[in-house]
């Protein structure tokens, strides 16, 4: 009886298979860290044998550094869309630092942290590391030259403008491990400052609430 299941299991196509494989990796790193992402320890998550996941990433470099880009990815089009059909630039940037504060960011924050240690000694996962910056410079000044264009916001370099940013929100991430309960306002509220600042945004348009139209 069992095994008549068993061969009505649906067969994944190879695409499907990856993608789930690379889906649970990155639940792994999330949770638990990069370190923990494995062969083995994928193949237990789920409930397959070590010798598929083998067959679609022959080393366990190759699934860390997809787990790793698989779950920046994700958090950057959660915080900054590369589409936004509604809303205004200044909309946009708010929500982006509403959503980047507070514990919810907190595991993502530490996947940094993890990424950036490790990729002195896994060139794969380096790479990766790379390309997530590179690609989150990219969609905050894209939302930075959007704001400008539509005169909400001031600055002759978006790109600079967003890299100063990303940098002081990386600062204040790396703390992520550690109690912030007695933080000074001026310090949680840094990255809010350094982007009303740079934007010519008069202090807390950032943090009202917004309105369209």
């Amino acid at each position: 009886m069992s095994s008549s299941v068993q061969r009505k299991r649906i067969r994944k196509t190879p695409e499907a298979r990856r993608a789930e494989i690379v889906e649970a990796a990155a639940r792994v790193a999330l949770t638990e860290g990069l370190e923990c992402v494995t062969l083995r320890r994928i193949a237990e998550e789920l409930d397959v044998r070590p010798g598929l996941i083998s067959h679609y990433f022959p080393s366990a470099e190759e699934l860390v550094a997809e787990a790793f880009a698989t779950a920046a990815t994700g958090e950057l089009d959660a915080l900054l869309p590369a589409e936004r059909p509604d809303g205004t630039p200044t909309e946009y940037l708010a929500r982006y630092f509403a959503l980047s504060t507070g514990e919810a960011y907190d595991d993502i924050s530490r996947l940094w942290i993890n990424a950036r240690h490790l990729s002195r000694y896994r060139p794969l996962l380096r790479e990766r590391v790379a390309e997530m910056e590179l690609a989150s410079d990219d969609r905050l000044e894209g939302l930075i030259d959007d704001g400008v264009r539509a005169g909400e916001f001031r600055t002759d370099d978006p790109r600079a403008t967003a890299i100063q940013i990303l940098v002081v929100i990386d600062g204040l991430g790396a703390h992520a491990n550690s109690d912030r309960t007695d933080r000074p306002e001026a310090v949680t509220r840094m990255a809010l400052t350094t982007a009303e600042r740079e934007l010519g945004l008069s202090h807390g348009t950032l943090t009202r609430p917004q309105t369209s139209g």
